[in-house]
């Protein structure tokens, strides 16, 4: 009932007030991945009506960037729904963009510079972006190609922007030698948690024996430990992961990612849940907190690339997707148990 409380005010901003980014935009598609989930537990059919008539008015489109992860973000849904409706049109433009991607180098350095992110995948964030577009749209056409390229273009990713000290990943190379107030490195919450995300929703679709898929485990087990060290004793985590007390406040859109991602894992029978269940439970109900009455959600850093402030006033859909998966995941716990 919260997760659709929360669903059901961003569906009315977007009916009252019209979409504050186009409805390709990634921070719509972040939010769709949730919206889809929802719709799959949900008795009430308008969120995967709303995301079926997004499609349609789309046709099916991504966004104009051809290269830039960001714009074919919405791909997963894409995916989804097609996985479900089996209609060809809803991956036809895809397919051609995702052909084009496999064909490209991808010799490029992951540097900062001369727009690389328009071309390849140089910021942590886009490992939320990219990587499961492919892996969706891999499992929809029954072609592991895509799957293949996916993991290809992760590990270039990985060796770039990973710090294996630290197990997390800088957000891109321009904050490699940053420091936070304390001395500490920088390294942005909802950064991280693009990343934990994309793990899962990559994972999801990978056959059990995946060639890729042990060591991308090994790697989201590091980042799950770390992260869990990390966390608040509010349940909350902080924009800065190493520096909290600079940014005091909470901040769900990191959080919601977290927690979708820790509990995922008790689901996947990946994580101990007498360890890790108590973080996640204590997570969920610190952002159950901040849904407000009319169902909006605050404390959601808005569009950035770092750390930064954030209050209770501060909203986006990318947040909301995030919390939607997280309930999605505790749902599906609590119905096991």
């Amino acid at each position: 009932s919260v997760m659709e409380k929360v669903a059901n005010w961003q569906l009315n901003l977007w009916d009252t007030k019209g979409y504050k980014y186009h409805t390709w935009h990634w921070a719509n598609a972040a939010g769709y991945t949730g919206l889809f989930e929802l719709s799959k537990i949900s008795k009430n059919k308008v969120y995967e009506q709303r995301l079926l008539q997004i499609g349609a008015d789309l046709d099916w489109n991504t966004g104009p960037s051809r290269f830039f992860a960001d714009d074919y973000c919405i791909a997963q849904t894409y995916a989804n729904l097609y996985m479900k409706y089996k209609k060809p049109a809803m991956l036809s433009r895809f397919k051609l963009l995702a052909d084009t991607i496999l064909a490209q180098p991808h010799t490029e350095s992951l540097d900062w510079k001369d727009s690389i992110n328009y071309r390849e995948w140089a910021w942590c964030d886009a490992l939320f972006m990219g990587p499961p577009a492919l892996a969706y749209f891999s499992t929809a056409t029954k072609q592991t190609k895509y799957l293949d390229l996916a993991m290809k273009l992760w590990w270039k990713t990985h060796d770039y922007l990973y710090d294996s000290s630290e197990h997390l990943y800088f957000r891109d190379q321009r904050f490699f030698k940053q420091q936070e107030k304390n001395g500490k490195k920088v390294f942005w919450s909802r950064g991280n948690g693009w990343v934990l995300a994309g793990i899962a929703r990559t994972v999801d679709n990978m056959p059990a024996s995946y060639k890729h898929k042990k060591r991308l485990l090994s790697v989201y087990n590091d980042m799950i430990k770390k992260v869990v060290s990390l966390q608040q004793p509010d349940g909350i985590w902080h924009t800065s992961l190493l520096d909290p007390t600079s940014y005091p406040n909470k901040e769900i859109s990191g959080t919601a990612f977290y927690t979708y991602a820790i509990l995922w894992g008790i689901n996947k029978g990946i994580l101990d849940k007498s360890l890790y269940f108590p973080i996640a439970k204590k997570a969920w109900v610190a952002m159950v907190e901040e849904v407000k009455e009319n169902g909006m959600l605050g404390y959601i850093q808005p569009i950035g690339a770092a750390p930064d402030l954030v209050n209770e006033h501060s909203t986006e859909i990318y947040g909301v997707g995030a919390f939607l998966l997280a309930g999605t995941e505790m749902y599906k716990y609590l119905q096991k148990k």
